[in-house]
């Protein structure tokens, strides 16, 4: 029986943290609870990490969340982008960035 080496973190891909993802993942339950999304799916690459929200699975993503350390220095890490490519919020505090869709939730609910 051979046995897998333990999970070891990719040094080459950027990750979410367990923070971050609890941040994330506390606002996309406030959305599933609302009726507005559906799935998620989560990329790690060279240089960004990718949250996608779906409305349904076969459907191109109605937001991303984006961490990209490169531009923390600059613009900030995080990003929130509409399905239309537009960065609705950028910034350097995650809690903050993630605000800009708590306004779109309070009008779906109205």
């Amino acid at each position: 029986m051979n046995a897998s080496p333990p999970l070891q973190a990719d040094p080459d891909r950027v990750v979410f943290d367990r923070k971050e993802l609890g941040l994330i993942l506390s606002t996309y339950g406030r959305f599933v609870a609302a009726g507005e999304w559906r799935d998620y799916g989560m990329s790690f690459l060279r240089d960004v990490a990718i949250f996608s929200v779906f409305r349904r699975a076969a459907e191109h993503p109605l937001y991303r969340i984006e961490k990209r350390p490169r531009l923390r220095a600059a613009q900030g890490a995080y990003a929130v982008i509409g399905m239309d490519g537009r960065v609705l919020k950028r910034g350097h505090d995650l809690a903050q960035v993630l605000r800009v869709l708590d306004r779109k939730l309070i009008r779906a609910i109205d």
